[in-house]
């Protein structure tokens, strides 16, 4: 997957948690979000600029990260969710996001885990997303989604 799919595929699959994201998916889309995060901080230090620091000054300027606040508040969900179909890569519960609040080691544990290749073929929340034809495994047992399919 390039990077622009990668972006496309992140925000037409906005809240969407079923189904797997590989690899590339994953960092791509981290990349953009951290990149574009700083690009926009720099233009809320040249818009807005910073807050003085100092006993008895004040500025008429403002700290608040405007641009890129907002940003992150827009990519929240399709973060959250591309991390938790990377997880479902691995074979693994979404609910295993929840490990990032074990100090240290679960944050270590979830890198890895997204470092590594996700399982070949159909696993139980999907077909590989790096197999074009679907044909790895047959997908036997899998559920279809509750949510309701809307059309474009």
């Amino acid at each position: 997957m390039t990077f622009g799919q990668a972006i496309k595929n992140n925000f037409s699959k906005y809240v969407t948690f079923s189904g797997r994201a590989a690899r590339s998916e994953f960092w791509w889309w981290g990349l953009f979000v951290m990149v574009t995060n700083l690009v926009l901080s720099w233009v809320d230090i040249a818009l807005f600029g910073t807050v003085e620091t100092g006993v008895g000054r004040v500025s008429g300027y403002t700290d608040m990260p405007v641009l890129s606040s907002l940003f992150l508040l827009a990519t929240l969900l399709p973060s959250i969710s591309v991390t938790v179909r990377r997880l479902h890569d691995r074979d693994k519960s979404g609910w295993w996001y929840w490990l990032f609040l074990v100090p240290i080691v679960g944050s270590i544990v979830l890198l890895v885990w997204f470092i590594l290749e996700g399982t070949r073929g159909a696993n139980s929340y999907g077909p590989d997303p790096l197999d074009p034809s679907g044909s790895g495994d047959s997908g036997e047992g899998l559920t279809s989604s509750s949510i309701p399919s809307v059309g474009r």
